[in-house]
């Protein structure tokens, strides 16, 4: 075995340092190199042309060779490349798009100028596959290269082709006294074909990638940085310039010529074209850069221009439902602008606009025609109501006012919704800009608290009997998003428990309905909101259960005279329900207090019962009686009419009258009168201890509707009088055996200018407690507040509920410091202080 250790023979020199052998190899690679471009590479020896390259370099001589290269390639360019690129050049230009003639046509460019392309891109794919030939041949030099880090012989050779082709000067061309860049006259040509394939004729565009292909593989020099090449340095910049100029005349020329929903799908066809082109024609790198153009010039430069256009901008849009237009708006807005500022605020604007347009519609509408009530019946309990008048009460036609505004604004809100989902992909920043402006325009609304509870009214009221659980659910939705948008709450809450109550007292909804909407606005706006309704409910049910217990106990009594008179009570907490509901709003003739009502003996000997038995397991309550809200259901006997041989005035009639407690009141004071008598205005209300005004409504449903006319009034006239006088109608005759007389205080009605003002009077005085309330409240917390902190916090907490004027908060703290729940703080800031 050969020792590991034996020392090798002195390898002698494979060549000559003189210039004698590196001449050899070197005429050895010339040659070879020539057939390469030739293209006569075939019976070449590359393994021999290896060695001869290995040899020159292994003896320090690879700088020398590489220079000769350098010099043979540089000298084939101008001996054999050159003068056919002048020529090629020169037989085209006069018919591109440098030097257009009067005479060219687009097609005779798109020819000469594929001709010219298809010519750079031969020298070029020959040039290339030559120098990769010639790169693999000097492969050893190579590796040097890369050692000695100096740019490598493929880079040095294919940059002869940048060098010494495309910045060839083309001289003395006709028209021109400067010399014509080769890639200038390329990249013209190019953006040409590509501005002809925007405009739809037909080019080739793999010849277009070919090209801007190999100005991706240039570099400005042979160090080949990344950032260098041609094609990011030169051709894009010029790409982006001439589609800019592009799409800003055609944006130019689409605003003169055409509409908002042309222009949209002008632009997203555009768009799609863009990203097509950057795979078909030019570098996918280009991709951002090119439609960044589209959407700013053609999208974005004009586009409140289009959107403001009559009968094709986004007014109609929205008006006319064009869903497929807003989608794409949407979408093209969405690329360009994250925050979509543009859409918002037309949509803001325009939405505000059709809420402005239902309030200036309910103006103009008239509701005097029974048929423009709609659905709010309020002929119903109109005393009128009956014969079917020819034109609705002042307060009807208000109570369908509201009704339909609410209904448009129901509508509109629809709309918006559908839009949503269709066109805006449930968009949360768009979904927020329109809640926000329906918000606004409800709120603008002086009324839409008071609308808003008479709508649910109404509906609950009369428009869910004999529908289905769907058909509710669809109301419940409805309210809910309805009391959503307010901001006065709390005002609202003062008109849903009145409206509330009436329907309750008088049975004229569903229970279970009644009580998941309050449900649903517990969850929706809190506990606080609902507390007052959900009293209510606990008052209804703890009522029930009272009055058929009274029932039992009557019974077990065995007393027949209590059995003759059956008693249906309510007994209702005072801090639940509305004043109005329970009395206390009502004043006889402007007095300070309101007097208590003269029951018939019967009655008052009931009511004792039923205050004994309450008593029994409750001691130390108090119960205060309110006709005002009751009804009664009274047995009437008219005896026949002497001198009546036949008809019904020839014999006695009977009939069961719904009417409301002042009503029975008032009809069992005519019990003790003989034949012709008649009672006075003046001694009815003395008998009864009835407020006036509640005693001229119950006359008036008694006496005047044709119908309903229990009593004969004297003057015979449709209005009530103090000085008229009423006696017992002997000659009434009804075809129905129970007839409900209505009771005008069960209805819900818009109230009158004065009727509204006191409302806001008692609301105000409620926010001023509500807000002293939450002064103290955070003072209490806090300890000490500047004046604008204190306020901002107050604001905050009482949002929910409604937004206190900044006067209101400084008018409480006033009378909070004169109180001493507050002291002022010294300094230059306005503060204060709690005190315990």
């Amino acid at each position: 075995m050969a020792s590991r250790n034996r020392p090798r023979p002195i390898r002698r020199p494979l060549i000559n340092k003189e210039a004698g052998g590196f001449d050899q190899c070197w005429a050895t690679l010339q040659s070879a190199m020539t057939d390469i471009h030739n293209k006569n590479a075939s019976k070449l020896s590359f393994e021999n042309l290896y060695r001869a390259s290995y040899k020159i370099t292994l003896v320090k001589r690879g700088e020398d060779l590489f220079n000769k290269v350098k010099e043979f390639e540089t000298e084939w360019f101008h001996n054999h490349i050159i003068p056919g690129v002048d020529e090629l050049v020169r037989s085209n230009l006069p018919s591109i798009a440098l030097i257009q003639m009067s005479t060219s046509s687009s097609h005779e460019r798109r020819e000469a100028g594929e001709r010219l392309l298809r010519g750079i891109r031969k020298i070029w794919e020959d040039h290339n596959t030559s120098m990769n030939l010639i790169a693999d041949m000097l492969m050893y030099l190579e590796r040097s290269c890369a050692e000695t880090k100096q740019a490598s012989v493929y880079a040095t050779t294919i940059g002869l082709f940048r060098d010494h082709i495309l910045r060839y000067g083309l001289k003395d061309v006709e028209g021109s006294d400067q010399p014509f860049v080769i890639l200038d006259v390329v990249i013209a040509v190019v953006l040409d074909l590509i501005n002809m394939d925007r405009d739809g004729d037909i080019v080739d565009r793999n010849l277009l990638r070919d090209i801007t292909g190999m100005l991706e593989q240039l570099y400005q020099t042979d160090e080949e940085k990344e950032k260098e090449k041609l094609y990011t340095t030169i051709f894009e910049p010029r790409f982006i310039a001439a589609s800019e100029v592009f799409y800003r005349a055609e944006c130019e020329k689409l605003l003169r010529e055409s509409d908002a929903g042309s222009w949209l799908r002008h632009t997203r066809r555009r768009l799609l074209e863009e990203e097509e082109r950057c795979v078909t024609s030019v570098s996918n790198f280009t991709k951002e850069n090119i439609t960044a153009v589209v959407e700013r010039e053609l999208a974005l430069a004009k586009m409140d221009d289009f959107l403001a256009m009559e009968g094709s901008g986004l007014k109609a849009m929205v008006d006319n439902d064009r869903e497929e237009d807003l989608g794409i708006l949407y979408h093209l807005i969405a690329r360009i602008d994250k925050s979509k500022n543009t859409l918002k605020t037309n949509l803001q604007s325009r939405v505000m606009e059709l809420g402005l347009e239902i309030e200036q519609t309910l103006k103009n509408t008239d509701f005097s025609a029974p048929t423009a009530a709609g659905a709010s019946g309020e002929a119903e309990d109109a005393v009128e109501g009956v014969d079917k008048p020819k034109a609705l009460s002042p307060a009807a036609q208000q109570t369908a006012a509201a009704i339909k505004w609410v209904d448009d604004v129901l509508k509109l809100k629809g709309k918006f919704d559908t839009l949503l989902e269709n066109c805006f992909n449930n968009d949360l920043v768009i979904q927020s800009a329109i809640t926000k402006s329906f918000a606004d325009f409800i709120n603008m609304f002086e009324r839409s608290s008071e609308f808003v509870s008479l709508f649910i009214d109404d509906s609950l009221k009369r428009g869910l009997k004999g529908k289905s659980d769907e058909d509710a659910e669809i109301v419940l939705q409805k309210a809910i998003v309805l009391v959503r948008y307010l901001s006065d709450r709390d005002l609202f809450e003062r008109y849903y428990q009145k409206h509330l109550g009436r329907r309750l007292l008088h049975g004229k909804s569903e229970m279970h309905i009644e009580k998941e909407l309050v449900r649903r606005m517990r969850a929706e706006l809190g506990n606080h909101f609902t507390a007052k309704f959900e009293g209510m409910f606990k008052d209804m049910e703890l009522s029930k259960d009272l009055s058929n217990n009274y029932k039992d106990h009557i019974r077990n009594l065995g007393d027949d005279d209590k059995k003759s008179t059956e008693l249906a009570i309510h007994v209702l907490t005072t801090n639940f329900w509305p004043t109005d509901v329970m009395g206390r709003g009502v004043l006889q003739d402007g007095e300070g207090s309101r007097a208590d009502c003269i029951f018939p003996p019967s009655i008052k000997r009931l009511q004792e019962s039923f205050y004994k038995f309450y008593c029994q397991d409750r001691s130390g309550r108090i119960l205060t009686w309110v006709p005002s809200t009751g009804s009664a259901d009274i047995k009437c006997l008219f005896p026949k009419v002497p001198g009546k041989e036949s008809g019904p005035l020839s014999k006695d009639r009977r009939y069961e009258f719904n009417v409301s407690t002042y009503g029975m009141i008032v009809l069992m004071l005519f019990n003790n009168l003989s034949s012709g008598e008649s009672l006075s205005f003046e001694e009815i209300q003395l008998k009864t201890n009835i407020p006036v005004s509640d005693l001229t409504k119950t006359l008036t449903s008694l006496s005047v509707p044709p119908k309903f006319r229990v009593l004969a009034k004297e003057p015979l006239a449709k209005s009530v009088k103090a000085t008229d006088k009423f006696s017992f109608n002997a000659h009434f005759v009804s075809k129905q055996i129970k007839i409900r007389v209505p009771v005008l205080s069960s209805t819900s009605k818009v109230e009158g200018s004065e009727e509204r003002k006191e409302t806001e009077r008692k609301n105000d005085q409620t926010r001023a407690h509500v807000v002293d309330a939450a002064i103290v409240r955070i003072m209490k917390q806090r300890k000490e507040l500047t004046h604008t902190q204190l306020t901002t916090e107050v604001i905050s907490q009482l949002f929910g509920r409604f937004k206190p004027e900044i006067s209101l908060i400084k008018k409480r703290i006033e009378d909070l410091l004169a109180r001493e729940y507050l002291e002022r703080m010294e300094g230059d800031a306005p503060a204060y202080r709690y005190l315990a």
